[in-house]
Protein backbone atom coordinates (compact mmCIF):
# COMPACT_ATOMS: atom_id res chain seq x y z
CA UNK A 1 0.00 0.00 0.00
CA UNK A 2 2.98 2.31 0.42
CA UNK A 3 3.36 2.34 -3.37
CA UNK A 4 -0.31 3.20 -3.74
CA UNK A 5 0.19 6.12 -1.37
CA UNK A 6 2.92 7.65 -3.53
CA UNK A 7 1.42 6.93 -6.96
CA UNK A 8 -2.35 7.10 -7.29
CA UNK A 9 -2.99 8.88 -4.00
CA UNK A 10 0.16 10.99 -3.92
CA UNK A 11 -0.16 13.53 -1.08
CA UNK A 12 1.13 17.05 -1.65
CA UNK A 13 4.59 18.04 -0.42
CA UNK A 14 3.24 20.19 2.44
CA UNK A 15 1.28 17.20 3.80
CA UNK A 16 4.33 14.94 3.48
CA UNK A 17 6.36 17.47 5.44
CA UNK A 18 3.70 17.68 8.18
CA UNK A 19 3.43 13.89 8.47
CA UNK A 20 7.19 13.35 8.55
CA UNK A 21 7.82 15.82 11.36
CA UNK A 22 4.74 17.33 12.95
CA UNK A 23 5.07 20.91 14.08
CA UNK A 24 4.76 22.54 17.46
CA UNK A 25 1.71 21.85 19.59
CA UNK A 26 1.40 18.07 19.33
CA UNK A 27 -0.52 16.75 22.31
CA UNK A 28 1.49 14.82 24.91
CA UNK A 29 -1.29 12.26 25.40
CA UNK A 30 -1.19 11.58 21.67
CA UNK A 31 2.53 10.89 21.68
CA UNK A 32 1.98 8.41 24.53
CA UNK A 33 -0.87 6.68 22.67
CA UNK A 34 1.21 6.52 19.49
CA UNK A 35 4.10 4.95 21.41
CA UNK A 36 1.78 2.35 22.93
CA UNK A 37 0.23 1.68 19.51
CA UNK A 38 3.69 1.11 18.05
CA UNK A 39 4.59 -1.41 20.77
CA UNK A 40 1.26 -3.22 20.38
CA UNK A 41 1.73 -3.35 16.60
CA UNK A 42 5.16 -4.94 17.05
CA UNK A 43 3.63 -7.46 19.49
CA UNK A 44 0.88 -8.19 16.97
CA UNK A 45 3.42 -9.05 14.25
CA UNK A 46 5.48 -11.19 16.61
CA UNK A 47 2.45 -13.11 17.91
CA UNK A 48 0.99 -13.60 14.42
CA UNK A 49 4.36 -14.74 13.10
CA UNK A 50 4.94 -17.22 15.90
CA UNK A 51 1.37 -18.46 15.65
CA UNK A 52 0.94 -18.85 11.90
CA UNK A 53 4.55 -19.43 10.96
CA UNK A 54 6.24 -21.44 13.65
CA UNK A 55 4.05 -22.91 16.40
CA UNK A 56 0.62 -23.09 14.73
CA UNK A 57 -1.33 -22.35 17.91
CA UNK A 58 -4.45 -21.48 15.89
CA UNK A 59 -6.39 -23.97 13.79
CA UNK A 60 -6.07 -23.66 10.03
CA UNK A 61 -8.36 -20.99 8.59
CA UNK A 62 -10.57 -21.68 5.60
CA UNK A 63 -9.28 -19.88 2.51
CA UNK A 64 -12.40 -17.70 2.50
CA UNK A 65 -11.39 -16.21 5.87
CA UNK A 66 -7.94 -15.40 4.52
CA UNK A 67 -9.56 -13.79 1.48
CA UNK A 68 -11.81 -11.76 3.79
CA UNK A 69 -8.70 -10.69 5.70
CA UNK A 70 -7.05 -9.52 2.48
CA UNK A 71 -10.17 -7.55 1.55
CA UNK A 72 -10.52 -5.93 5.00
CA UNK A 73 -6.84 -5.08 5.26
CA UNK A 74 -6.67 -3.58 1.76
CA UNK A 75 -9.96 -1.67 2.02
CA UNK A 76 -9.07 -0.33 5.47
CA UNK A 77 -5.71 0.88 4.18
CA UNK A 78 -7.41 2.45 1.14
CA UNK A 79 -9.86 4.33 3.40
CA UNK A 80 -6.93 5.57 5.49
CA UNK A 81 -5.07 6.78 2.39
CA UNK A 82 -8.18 8.45 0.95
CA UNK A 83 -8.77 10.26 4.24
CA UNK A 84 -5.16 11.44 4.16
CA UNK A 85 -5.52 12.61 0.54
CA UNK A 86 -8.77 14.49 1.27
CA UNK A 87 -7.49 16.29 4.37
CA UNK A 88 -4.61 18.69 3.78
CA UNK A 89 -4.22 18.99 7.58
CA UNK A 90 -3.82 15.24 8.11
CA UNK A 91 -1.02 14.89 10.65
CA UNK A 92 0.63 11.99 12.40
CA UNK A 93 -0.05 13.67 15.75
CA UNK A 94 -3.00 15.62 17.07
CA UNK A 95 -2.33 19.34 16.94
CA UNK A 96 -4.06 22.48 15.77
CA UNK A 97 -1.95 23.63 12.85
CA UNK A 98 -2.13 27.38 13.31
CA UNK A 99 1.09 27.66 11.28
CA UNK A 100 -0.82 26.21 8.30
CA UNK A 101 -4.15 28.07 8.85
CA UNK A 102 -5.91 24.90 9.99
CA UNK A 103 -9.58 24.70 9.00
CA UNK A 104 -12.25 22.02 9.24
CA UNK A 105 -12.46 19.56 6.34
CA UNK A 106 -16.11 18.74 5.60
CA UNK A 107 -15.98 17.11 2.17
CA UNK A 108 -15.34 13.62 0.81
CA UNK A 109 -15.20 10.92 3.47
CA UNK A 110 -15.32 13.65 6.12
CA UNK A 111 -18.90 14.41 5.08
CA UNK A 112 -19.96 10.98 6.37
CA UNK A 113 -17.74 10.48 9.45
CA UNK A 114 -15.45 12.84 11.33
CA UNK A 115 -12.53 10.41 11.57
CA UNK A 116 -12.42 8.25 8.41
CA UNK A 117 -8.74 7.39 8.86
CA UNK A 118 -9.50 5.75 12.21
CA UNK A 119 -12.37 3.89 10.55
CA UNK A 120 -9.89 2.60 7.96
CA UNK A 121 -7.36 1.67 10.64
CA UNK A 122 -9.95 -0.31 12.58
CA UNK A 123 -11.16 -2.14 9.45
CA UNK A 124 -7.56 -2.95 8.55
CA UNK A 125 -6.89 -4.18 12.09
CA UNK A 126 -9.93 -6.46 12.06
CA UNK A 127 -8.64 -8.03 8.84
CA UNK A 128 -5.16 -8.72 10.17
CA UNK A 129 -5.88 -11.91 12.21
CA UNK A 130 -7.83 -13.34 9.26
CA UNK A 131 -5.10 -12.44 6.80
CA UNK A 132 -2.41 -14.17 8.84
CA UNK A 133 -4.55 -17.01 10.19
CA UNK A 134 -3.79 -16.15 13.81
CA UNK A 135 -6.46 -16.20 16.48
CA UNK A 136 -3.86 -15.16 19.06
CA UNK A 137 -3.20 -11.90 17.26
CA UNK A 138 -6.75 -10.88 18.20
CA UNK A 139 -5.41 -9.98 21.66
CA UNK A 140 -3.05 -7.18 20.53
CA UNK A 141 -5.51 -6.17 17.80
CA UNK A 142 -8.21 -5.66 20.46
CA UNK A 143 -5.83 -3.48 22.48
CA UNK A 144 -4.95 -1.53 19.35
CA UNK A 145 -8.62 -0.90 18.56
CA UNK A 146 -9.21 0.28 22.13
CA UNK A 147 -6.31 2.73 21.72
CA UNK A 148 -7.74 3.93 18.38
CA UNK A 149 -11.15 4.55 19.96
CA UNK A 150 -9.50 6.36 22.88
CA UNK A 151 -7.44 8.48 20.48
CA UNK A 152 -10.56 9.28 18.44
CA UNK A 153 -12.39 10.51 21.53
CA UNK A 154 -9.46 12.60 22.74
CA UNK A 155 -8.84 14.06 19.29
CA UNK A 156 -12.52 14.88 18.84
CA UNK A 157 -12.60 16.61 22.24
CA UNK A 158 -9.47 18.60 21.33
CA UNK A 159 -10.85 19.66 17.95
CA UNK A 160 -14.20 20.69 19.47
CA UNK A 161 -12.49 22.94 22.00
CA UNK A 162 -9.58 24.28 19.93
CA UNK A 163 -10.45 24.31 16.20
CA UNK A 164 -12.80 27.04 15.04
CA UNK A 165 -15.87 25.58 13.30
CA UNK A 166 -15.32 22.00 14.44
CA UNK A 167 -18.11 22.04 17.03
CA UNK A 168 -20.61 23.09 14.34
CA UNK A 169 -19.18 20.47 11.98
CA UNK A 170 -19.60 17.78 14.66
CA UNK A 171 -23.27 18.71 14.98
CA UNK A 172 -23.76 18.26 11.20
CA UNK A 173 -21.57 15.17 10.87
CA UNK A 174 -22.73 13.29 13.93
CA UNK A 175 -20.77 10.05 13.57
CA UNK A 176 -17.13 9.75 14.60
CA UNK A 177 -16.13 6.47 12.95
CA UNK A 178 -19.06 4.24 12.01
CA UNK A 179 -21.80 5.79 9.84
CA UNK A 180 -25.24 5.69 11.54
CA UNK A 181 -23.76 3.98 14.64
CA UNK A 182 -21.02 5.99 16.37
Amino acid sequence: MGTLNYTLLKPDSELLSERSKPGVGSKKWDKILLGLSFLITIAMYIIAGLDSGRYHWSPDFHWSLSLTGIFLTASGQLLFLLAQKQNKFFSSTVRIQTDRNHTVIETGLYKTVRHPAYMGSIIQSVGFPLLFGSLWSIIPISLLIILLITRTNLEDKTLKSELKGYLEYSEKTRYKIIPHVW
